[in-house]
């Protein structure tokens, strides 16, 4: 009898301890779905915090731009001069206003400005020119042979207002044509993913500001005009006129086509996404084919007389010791 109550007892030993072996293993393969992970946690709430930042930044950054746009006026002395010397009749041909919106200066301050500074260059560089040489100078030379190069000095002042905003044109022009086939990659993933044109442009003008705010300005001023405007190819020409850029207007034209007849859009910005992408690497390409040839004459002019004075230098003065 002592012996049955042995076994029994061992038995529910066994079966004691096989339960606890079995909840044992289920806790301990079930602890990591149980306890959450403290470390991931923390990350995911500094990225979410980072992305706030960055947001709320760029949501201030777009509305400072967007006031300097839109809200700024111009001075009161500049409206002034160009209303008395009645210089916005150059406006009448469009030309100038066209330069100036190619170089992102929208309004009636930037128009304003540029009229005004074409008339005060000149003269202030006259006036400076004439200083500096009569007074600073004051050359062993006649007046008449002085104003030659007065006149230069005003002359120069008068293409000045010009040559400053073609620089910007460039500039800008060069941000856009690098940015442009990145573009044009989103651009295609938002349109395959089933969002329309106004979105589509909006997306991508808030994802490339990182790599061109140029850019990103000229896409978020079509998502307006696609918005307002009654027809939207106006829109879309309007990109093309702004940028001047071959491979935004070959891409305008594709959506201009597009909107006229109804075709795929996706398959068009895929074609021309590749094109674009394809003309960087050439461009790519040739400038690193130049790079010899443009090094060939700084290379003569400062390595070859240093590289001559170290390799000669030694036996010259082992002959002058000698």
């Amino acid at each position: 009898m002592f012996l049955n109550v042995l076994l029994g007892y061992n038995d529910m030993v066994i079966v004691v301890m096989t339960s606890l072996a079995i909840f044992s293993t289920v806790i301990a393969l079930g602890w990591p779905y149980l306890k959450s992970d403290i470390l991931k946690l923390r990350m995911q709430q500094i990225v979410d915090i980072s992305e706030k930042d960055r947001l709320r930044k760029k949501a201030k950054n777009n509305a400072g731009e967007r006031r300097l746009l839109l809200l700024s006026e111009p001075s009161q002395i500049l409206a002034v001069i160009v209303e008395r010397f009645n210089l916005a009749r150059q406006l009448e041909d469009g030309a100038t206003v066209q330069l100036l919106r190619s170089a992102g200066f929208r309004g009636r301050a930037p128009i304003i400005t540029f009229l005004a500074m074409r008339l005060l260059m000149p003269l202030s560089l006259l006036g400076l020119a004439t200083f500096y040489l009569l007074v600073v100078i004051q050359p062993d030379l006649p007046f008449i042979a002085m104003l030659p190069i007065i006149l230069v000095a005003g002359l120069f002042g008068y293409y000045l207002p010009a040559i400053y905003v073609k620089n910007r044109i460039s500039k800008r022009q060069q941000s856009i044509r690098r940015a442009w086939p990145d573009a044009l990659d989103l651009l295609l993933i938002c349109v395959e993913s089933g969002m329309s044109s106004e979105h589509a442009f909006r997306k991508v003008a808030d994802e490339i500001g990182n790599q061109s705010k140029e850019l990103a300005e000229e896409l978020s001023l079509t998502t307006a005009e696609l918005s307002f405007l009654s027809d939207r190819r106006t829109a879309y020409d309007n990109l093309g006129k702004r940028t001047n850029l071959d491979s935004v207007k070959s891409v305008v034209s594709g959506l201009m086509q597009s909107e006229k007849y109804g075709t795929s859009l996706g398959h068009a910005l895929r074609v021309l996404a590749q094109e674009s992408r394809t003309t960087r690497m050439s461009e790519a390409e040739m400038k690193a084919a130049a790079l010899p040839p443009k090094l060939t004459v700084p290379m003569i002019v400062f390595f070859l007389p240093v590289l001559f004075a170290v390799v000669i230098t030694p036996a010259a003065i082992q002959i002058i010791n000698s």
